[in-house]
């Protein structure tokens, strides 16, 4: 079963580029998971600073095994400390 996840961030003014890069870190790693199929990024246009990834799973087990492992969460603490508040995550399936 298909899982889009849809992940919501609203970045610290100032804390954008230290942001993204982590960001770029977790994609990386991201693609050499099992079950990953693709990823996009959409910054707001009316707030810069308000960012959705829209990733896409094979299955909702991959996305688990994704979410809870620890290169995810190493690289989660980094974003989680440039963010004005904690990420906001969705899971779907189709």
């Amino acid at each position: 079963m298909i899982t889009k996840v849809i992940i919501k961030r609203q970045v610290t003014k100032g804390k954008e580029q230290e942001f993204f890069n982590a960001l770029r870190e977790m994609r990386i790693y991201a693609l050499g998971q099992k079950g990953y199929i693709t990823g996009e990024t959409l910054i707001c246009a009316d707030d810069q600073n308000k960012v959705v990834v829209i990733s896409k799973w094979e299955s909702p087990e991959d996305w688990e095994n994704w979410r809870t492992s620890h290169e995810k969460q190493v690289i989660n603490e980094k974003i989680e400390a440039l963010l004005d508040e904690p990420t906001q995550y969705e899971a779907y399936v189709f």
